[in-house]
């Protein structure tokens, strides 16, 4: 599993080496599988290395502290989905999915289309309650 991961990363690098403007970006935040940070078709994808139960609490949190609207919440031990709204009633979609490493895979999507700068805003509060 982590072969693959690594291979995904490497994928995505090579890719975003070479098709540029063409919708994906890659930013390295950190060394390793965790701490990368990827904004794919209006995603912005990374894998954390704390457990799921942490992400999540960190993004109730942080969509709390936001003052974002939930319309829905949903979690069981391998997935998790929070759904809220801004002040603009964009929709906001959080995924989380537990890895067999004991990490957790966060996905947050911004309205229709995405929004790169909001969904860094909302990554980087989650962090806050993270570290």
């Amino acid at each position: 599993m982590r072969k693959q991961l690594v291979f995904l990363i490497l994928l995505f690098i090579s890719a975003a080496v070479s098709v540029q403007g063409c919708g994906l970006e890659l930013a390295v935040v950190g060394a390793g599988a965790a701490g990368t940070v990827a904004y794919i078709k209006g995603d912005l994808q990374t894998v954390e290395s704390a457990d799921i139960d942490a992400v999540y609490k960190a993004v109730l949190k942080a969509v709390d502290e936001l003052e974002l609207s939930i319309t829905q919440k949903m979690k069981d031990a391998m997935t998790a989905k929070v759904v809220a709204r801004d002040s603009q009633y964009k929709k906001i979609t959080i995924k989380l999915g537990a890895t067999a490493e004991g990490a957790t895979k966060l996905s947050i999507r911004v309205g229709l289309f995405g929004n790169k700068r909001k969904s860094r805003l909302i990554y980087e509060q989650i962090k806050e309650y993270l570290d």
